[in-house]
């Protein structure tokens, strides 16, 4: 399956001053998968050492940590190796276990003559916040010489390949969003359902992949429920001492709290009449393992939205959608397929799809409420202004966008809907699925 992230290493690859790259990313997205890939199809010579199905390949970091005596270590401990100078990639997996690794990376880059790659299990935890006994802290962190990337779950773009859908037919439809005209009815319909149906797969690419070989929602739910099993072993290893059950309680609340009028987090869902002194902690560790994706209310509609973020009143959206339906069983996938689904979830689960896809494009999320009456979804600093995005489940009013359009007097308003384009002063319909297109200018 095409990932886009592989014309991104393409890119470094050719870069003339590239640094060893780490990829990060949530359990399952196919980071190791993407690696293997690229390192079997771009290079003379690909050598993979994971430190947790091979933990002896720890040995080749003991004592001098110099790139020549590294590499004397590696030939004699692995077999087949090849080393060719500039045709060689080194993939360093599940680094997080050999903390000796991490820290040759210094050198290695130093060295230069092959080109290294880094990635594992839950990198954006600190050691600290990590109880794995087997993850090793690295005596130096290596800062300075690598370069970082993450890898999401798959978007909307990429399932659409998968399910066969070629760059072409893509293509027709960014014509109709760049000229801001209305798709055909047939078409929209087809692309509209389909959004429905990535809905619930998600973009976890084994999901992905059985479905578009299958198009089986209960097998499809087989592989979703083992991802979210693995989701809380993970929690249930990582995480340190008590915060174990804390950080699981915030994880299970996701879909509850996304199923309220209001989507805020609150700690009292959690637990009645707790705060964030007790599961503050827990939230951050779910944001830092890529479990979920943070978006944070806003005091002032400016650049850097960042400044302006108020870090108590935030909203927690699953790190894929197709997760979030699994956790909220059957009969919620089903109304989702067949556009029955009602009550506030429902803005929920196209909140956090539209969330999902933002993010993959590369966009921090921020939302705006300035008072009890008005909520806009999402805020993003696009070409040098702040963008506001409303989503819509159905196709209702926009008071929230429209005061906004009226106060800030932004150059677009997007108002993502269960209908077709269309245009009125400066606020853009879409349908939901056109999200896929909105890229900031460096990501297109």
């Amino acid at each position: 399956m095409k990932r886009k992230i592989y014309n991104r290493l393409l890119a470094w690859k050719n870069s003339n001053s590239k640094k060893p790259l780490m990829i990060k990313g949530a359990r399952q997205v196919g980071k190791t998968y993407i690696v293997r890939e690229f390192g079997r199809n771009e290079y003379e010579s690909f050598i993979e050492l994971n430190f947790i199905l091979s933990p002896e390949y720890k040995d080749i970091f003991d004592g001098e940590l110099s790139a020549e005596e590294i590499y004397k270590r590696l030939s004699a401990q692995v077999r087949g190796v090849t080393l060719i100078p500039g045709k060689t990639l080194i993939f360093l997996d599940e680094i997080q276990n050999c903390g000796n690794a991490r820290t040759a990376v210094k050198f290695l880059s130093e060295d230069g003559r092959f080109d290294i790659i880094t990635s594992g299990s839950l990198l954006g935890l600190t050691y600290a916040e990590n109880g794995d006994d087997a993850a090793e802290e690295p005596i130096s962190i290596p800062t300075g010489y690598e370069e970082f990337i993450t890898l999401f779950p798959m978007d909307f773009e990429e399932f659409l390949w998968a399910d066969g859908y070629n760059k072409e037919a893509i293509s027709l439809l960014n014509d109709y969003y760049k000229s801001m005209e209305v798709v055909p009815n047939s078409i929209n319909d087809k692309y509209t359902q389909l959004f429905r149906e990535f809905i619930v797969v998600g973009g976890m690419p084994e999901v992905v992949e059985s479905y578009v070989n299958h198009h089986d929602f209960s097998e499809v739910s087989k592989i979703q429920k083992q991802i979210l099993d693995n989701y809380k072993l993970d929690i249930s290893k990582h995480a340190k001492g008590a915060e174990k059950t804390k950080v699981r309680a915030c994880y299970d609340t996701i879909p509850i709290q996304l199923a309220k009028e209001v989507k805020k987090f609150q700690y009292s869902i959690v637990e009645k009449k707790s705060t964030s002194k007790k599961y503050g902690g827990s939230v951050q560790w779910l944001i830092d393992s890529s479990l979920v994706n943070p978006c944070y209310n806003i005091t002032t509609p400016e650049i850097p939205l960042l400044a302006y973020a108020k870090e108590e009143q935030f909203k927690l959206y699953a790190n894929d959608t197709g997760l979030l339906c699994e956790m909220y069983g059957f009969e919620t996938k089903r109304a989702i397929l067949n556009n029955s689904i009602r009550g506030f979830f429902k803005g929920g689960v196209y909140e956090n799809a539209i969330a999902c896809e933002l993010v993959k494009n590369g966009y921090h999320l921020y939302y705006y409420k300035p008072n009890d009456d008005r909520e806009l979804e999402f805020l993003i600093e696009k070409d040098g202004e702040v963008i506001p995005i409303e989503v819509k489940a159905g196709n209702n009013s926009t008071k929230s966008l429209n005061e906004f359009i009226e106060n800030y007097k932004p150059t677009v308003g997007y108002k993502y809907i269960t209908g077709n384009v269309g245009l009125k002063e400066s606020k853009l319909s879409l349908p939901h699925y056109m999200v896929m297109f909105l890229r900031p200018k460096h990501n297109v």
